[in-house]
Order: structure tokens, then C-alpha cells, then sequence
């Protein structure tokens, strides 16, 4: 390399000078001149020739050499630049090894312990103070003998103190939790009548309309002297009140579909319908984080059943292909008669949005149902809280069954399924959740119909705008200062469920017992509800949260996070650049 530069710098002083300084007339005179300015080289026409034709075959390698590195550094370069830009939005970031290691040793020991108290318990060196069967029924076939009934006896008894609290008030921006105390690690408590209120960040109460004050409240309180609380009959039997139906109308313009039919109960909105839409000789694909109220529904349908990895289209599509290539297995290979897949706008547990317009391309290539469950993205996303088909700006058509409960962003009960008028029809008339619950409680229909009215503006005062403004503004606010902090915070931007990854099993007592003594109300999540390396705090922002509850819940999480030592993220560097404006 170093011999080439030599000659390259060689050739061009010689071609500088050949050309540029010596002169370039052909008469004698100037000819005889030439060899002046040679500097001892014999010069020559032909010489001269086979040189420049030389140098330029040179710069021409070179020109060309330059041109392969620069593309083979391009991609290279494109590479780092999408990596970094990865890094910086994944949503997903995973631990080191180092923790992932000590979470797994830290099961092994719970397991172990918990076995040894078993066996403690079993010979009486321990007294058992959990339910059993009795001494003389020992020798008989145990009713339930599994790790989650050893994991139940001894490592969530030692941390149920941080899980179904009492609470004595409206669940709100704030709520009021009933205090109680313990002396035998959680097997029994007393309650000395006191009352702690809490910044409240367990409850699903997006928009803040679980109030006891204001237009929803009294539309509620008043209508129970015109309809009453209860029907006390199912709707084939008694019928169902006016305060339903005009929900159901107005659900169905606010989705915007043909038609909605709604049930007194969100899990059995799903549980109970999904058997008089699916048999046995269907297809439900279900992705991998659906909630339980799904697979229960799925697994009663009686179809044939696929899991595709959660919100990996690649995934979903090579299931799909699959199914359609290699048909019904249990049928030796014959089509399924319909194909159903069915996903969550977002996932309570992990806070990721679906990717709803990738879904639907899949939809037009290879013809199957679409299933959208809205529970956590009816009212919460979209820019007039239409939900995911409005975030992602997709024609609601192209959704075959809408889902949706109010328990979340309405605040109040039950659940509602939406779509085209033949579909309900069919549910009408062949749903278990239409023949044996009885309808919706007017009150609670009202309260629905009042919140809905005020997000569609229909009130004329665009509360509703403002609420969904606030979450928004909430959410991205809460989201980035925890990024910032240090947290791994899974979940898409947008998402007001948050989940904030501590990872060890032993630290959900201590998050939950140290932000309650700071007057923080969280939700502390590990296995069963999560898989078992991947425990977490969960918040759910609320547009009922003010900017001081939000500096102080965060304020709190930092001092409990820098505690427990659960500042796992290594990108937080690549936050700090961003204002975080509320």
C-alpha cells in the first residue's frame, strides 16, 4: 500500500509537471525549452503517452476501489444508524445476564424452601394454617395438589398484604384504602379502622369518569327512579330496559358499525360468545398474551386452537400458511371452515399497542375473521377516543367483530360486541350470555351513555376532548421520565398501561409495601399472572391525575427504584436529551 502512494504521488508530480509547466507548443523553440523543465527525465511524445494512458488507468482502480468501499460502507453505516435509532425506541429492552441469572437462582431457592416447609407441614414439625382436607381423608385422592397451590401457600401468602387491599372510596385521581395489619405473615389480618388515601394508579379509570360527582353520577342516580335497578329476568324472558338499548345504538354509531349488542359482564362478553361464533371445525390463532377471558372462550368454542408469538406478524403469517396448507390435522388434513384470528387493542399485562394496519393487510391476503378485543383502547386511543381503528386511521370495516368493555374508560360494568347487523342478530339469538344473564343495570347503562355522549360531544362542552387530551399528555409525560430514570419500561409510547420491569419475584413485596408508605397506590404483578422470570410493577395513568401527582408518583418511584436497586436500562442515556412536556 505504502509502494502505491509512493508511485501515485510519483506519477502526478510528473504529470504536474509535464503538463502544467512545461510548454505545451510543438515548434522547435519551445521544444528544445522542454527539456529545461524535465529535471533529468528523457521525455518523449510516446513516453508521455504511455504514461498519461498509465495515470489514468491508476486513478480509474482507484476511483473505482474508492467506489466498492463506500458501498460496502453505506450499508454498514445504514446498519449502525438503524441499530441506534432501535436502541433508542425498542420497546422491549432486555436485561443483562447477570440479572436474568439471579432471577432464576432466586425461584430455585423459593422452590426448594417452599418444599421444605411442605414437608414440615406435612409430618406436623409446622402448623398448617392454610385450608386442608381432613386428617382421615389423607389416604384419599387429593382434590388439588399442583406447584401453584405450593407456590400459593408459601411465596404469595408472604407478600398478599400488597394485593386486594379494602379500599372505602371513590377510585378516582386519589383513593381511599382501609388499613389493616398482620402477625402471622399474612394468614389472617385486623383492621384498626383507620384510612390511608393514595395517589391511585391500579385502577383502569383512563378518562376519570369513575366519579361521584358531576353529569355522569347524577344521569345515573336519576334514572333509577324511572327504571329502576334491576330487571331481575333475562331478556328472552322479561326483555331489556330502554336505558340498554339506546346504549346499544349509541355504541354502534360511536364504533361506527351497523349494529352493538352489550352484556352486564366484560369476561363474559368474551367467555360466552366466542362458542356461538366458532366449532369444532374452525380455526381460532390467538396470539400469545390474549387475555384469559379469550382462551377461556376460545377453549369452550371447541375449535381447533394456534398460538402465534405476541405482536410478531412474521409469526402470524407462517401459522396462517400452515394452517391453510396443511388443513385440520384432527380431520385428516380437510379445510377448516373459517378462520378466526383474535388480538387485544392493547395488552393489559405488557402495554403494547397491536399493529392493527399490518393485521389487516395479512386480513385482505388470505381471507380469515378479525377478532378485536378494545378493552384497554376503546376511549383511551385514538385522537376522539375511537380506539386502535382510529389510532392507525384503518376503515372499520375491515374489522369483522369489534369487542370492547366499560369497565375501563366509561367506569362502569360490562362489555359490548360490534359489527355488521347480521352478526349481531346471530349473537342475539344463539348467545348462552343472551339466554341466562339478565340485562344491563340502568344505572350503569346510563353512566355509560352519559360518558360516551360527553367523549362524542354530544354534551356541547367538550369535557370529553379534554379528558382524552389529558391521558395523552399524561402518558407520554409519565412514560419518558421513567425511561429517563433508568427504568426498563415495556410497552408502546402511547400506551397508558405502563409496566416498569423489576424482574425478581421478592421485590413485588417490597415495591408494594414501600410505595404505599409514600402514599402511592401500584400494582405489583408476578407469576401467575406474568411469566415467572418476568415480574413488574404496573401503573395505569388516568386523566384524573394532575401534574403534582404525577411529579410525585414518579419523585416516589425514583427513591423506591435507586431501594431496590431495579434500574436496569442501559439506554436511559439516549432519554435525557428529550424535554419531557406535559
Amino acid at each position: 500500500m505504502f509502494n502505491d502512494v509512493i508511485f501515485d504521488f510519483e506519477a502526478c508530480a510528473k504529470n504536474f509537471f509535464l503538463y502544467k509547466i512545461s510548454p505545451t507548443s510543438n515548434d522547435d523553440s519551445k521544444n528544445s525549452s522542454l527539456s529545461a523543465y524535465n529535471f533529468g527525465y528523457n521525455v518523449n511524445d510516446e513516453y508521455i503517452s504511455n504514461r498519461n494512458n498509465l495515470i489514468n488507468s491508476q486513478t480509474k482502480l482507484r476511483n473505482d476501489t474508492n467506489k466498492i468501499e463506500r458501498v460496502k460502507q453505506e450499508p454498514q453505516n445504514n446498519k449502525e444508524e438503524k441499530q441506534q435509532f432501535k436502541d433508542k425506541f425498542e420497546e422491549f429492552e432486555k436485561c443483562n445476564f447477570f440479572v436474568s441469572f439471579s432471577v432464576y437462582f432466586t425461584w430455585f431457592v423459593l422452590t426448594v424452601f417452599a418444599y421444605i416447609r411442605e414437608f414440615l407441614r406435612y409430618y406436623g414439625f409446622e402448623k398448617n394454617k392454610s385450608a386442608c382436607e381432613r386428617l382421615e381423608m389423607r389416604d384419599f385422592a387429593p382434590l388439588f395438589n399442583s406447584f401453584e397451590a405450593i407456590y400459593a401457600r408459601n411465596c404469595y401468602m408472604r407478600v398478599r398484604d400488597v394485593f386486594e387491599r379494602p379500599i372505602c372510596g371513590v377510585p378516582g385521581g386519589t383513593v381511599k384504602l382501609l388499613d389493616r395489619e398482620t402477625d402471622d405473615y399474612c394468614w389472617n389480618f385486623r383492621f384498626p379502622g383507620t384510612q390511608t388515601e393514595v395517589i391511585n394508579t391500579a385502577s383502569y379509570n383512563y378518562l376519570g369518569f369513575a366519579e361521584n360527582k358531576g353529569p355522569c353520577a347524577t344521569a345515573s342516580a336519576n334514572i333509577i327512579n324511572d327504571q329502576g335497578i334491576s330487571s331481575c329476568a333475562s331478556i328472552r324472558e322479561l326483555g331489556q330496559p330502554l336505558a340498554q338499548t339506546e346504549l346499544e345504538n349509541l355504541v354502534a354509531e360511536f364504533i361506527g358499525v351497523e349494529s352493538a349488542i352489550c352484556f352486564g359482564m366484560g369476561f363474559a362478553t368474551n367467555s360466552m360468545n366466542l362458542t356461538c361464533l366458532m366449532d369444532k371445525d374452525s380455526l381460532i390463532i390467538s396470539d400469545q398474551y390474549n387475555h384469559a377471558s379469550l382462551i377461556l372462550g376460545s377453549r369452550i368454542s371447541g375449535a381447533t386452537i394456534k398460538i402465534f408469538k405476541h405482536n410478531n406478524i412474521q409469526d402470524l403469517e407462517k401459522v396462517l400458511r400452515q394452517s391453510i396448507i396443511f388443513g385440520n390435522t384432527k380431520k385428516e388434513g380437510k379445510p377448516f371452515s373459517k378462520i378466526m384470528v383474535i388480538i387485544e387493542g392493547i395488552y393489559s399485562m405488557e402495554g403494547t399497542i397491536c399493529k392493527l394496519d399490518e393485521i389487516i393487510k395479512l386480513k385482505k391476503k388470505y381471507k380469515f375473521y378479525l377478532y378485536l378485543d378494545e378493552a384497554h383502547s376503546i376511549g383511551a386511543m385514538g385522537k376522539t377516543g375511537r380506539g386502535i381503528v382510529e389510532y392507525y386511521n384503518c376503515d372499520s370495516k375491515d374489522v369483522d367483530i369489534f369487542m370492547g368493555t366499560f369497565t375501563k374508560s366509561f367506569g362502569a360494568a360490562g362489555g359490548y360486541i360490534a359489527g355488521s347487523k347480521a352478526l349481531i342478530s346471530h349473537i342475539r339469538q344463539n348467545s348462552p350470555g343472551e339466554f341466562y344473564t339478565i340485562p344491563m343495570s340502568p344505572p350503569i347503562a346510563k353512566q355509560i351513555f352519559t360518558a360516551m355522549s360527553s367523549i362524542m360531544g354530544k354534551d356541547g362542552t367538550g369535557e370529553g376532548q379534554k379528558r382524552i387530551e389529558q391521558l395523552a399528555r399524561n402518558t407520554n409525560y409519565v412514560r419518558l421520565k421513567l425511561k429517563q430514570l433508568g427504568f426498563i419500561v415495556y410497552g408502546s409510547n402511547h400506551s397508558p398501561v405502563i409496566p416498569i420491569m423489576i424482574y425478581h419475584p421478592t421485590k413485588c413485596g417490597l415495591w408494594g409495601r414501600l410505595m404505599l408508605e409514600r402514599k402511592i397506590g401500584v400494582v405489583v404483578v408476578s407469576f401467575p399472572a406474568t411469566e415467572m422470570t418476568q415480574s413488574r410493577v404496573r401503573i395505569c395513568i388516568s386523566a384524573a391525575h394532575t401534574k403534582e401527582m404525577l411529579d410525585k408518583l414518579l419523585k416516589n418511584i425514583d427513591e423506591v427504584g435507586d431501594i431496590s436497586r431495579t434500574k436496569h436500562s442501559n439506554k436511559s442515556e439516549f432519554y435525557k436529551s428529550t424535554e419531557a412536556i406535559w
